[in-house]
């Protein structure tokens, strides 16, 4: 067996075990999960629950002030959202696919679509009031 494959199976597997949590509705408190572009679309294919997706960088100050903002957040509503983060620079098809053209950019996707974008360091009053019109 090949790396690649022996990697390709590993993700899987942690895919799977993802997926079982959030089927059984818990999100480990507070946890963002730092998904790449394979990762982010067996997540969006698997969930049930609303998946709100940080897209940033390491270079860009707006998305390193979030950072702390929305972690706060992946506690608040851990089991009923579920955070995950995603790296443009390590993954530009990702971010070309979506057509994110700045950054940072927060896109809620529920049912494996995307509903709401919300783009730079807006605060955690503008991604609760997402997280809250989704929920109901």
């Amino acid at each position: 067996m090949s790396w690649e494959e022996e990697l390709r199976r590993i993700r899987l597997k942690k895919l799977r075990e993802l997926e079982e949590r959030l089927r059984g509705g818990r999100q480990e408190t507070g946890k963002v999960l730092e998904l790449d572009s394979d990762g982010l679309r067996n997540l969006l294919k698997s969930s049930n629950t609303p998946v709100l997706v940080d897209f940033w960088a390491p270079w860009c100050m707006p998305c390193l002030m979030m950072r702390p903002v929305f972690k706060e957040l992946a506690k608040e509503y851990a089991g009923r959202v579920v955070f995950a983060s995603v790296n443009v620079d390590e993954n530009p098809a990702v971010a070309r696919a979506l057509n994110i053209m700045a950054i940072p950019t927060f896109i809620l996707f529920k049912e494996g679509r995307p509903v709401e974008r919300v783009m730079g360091a807006v605060g955690r009053e503008e991604l609760e009031r997402v997280i809250r019109k989704y929920l109901s």
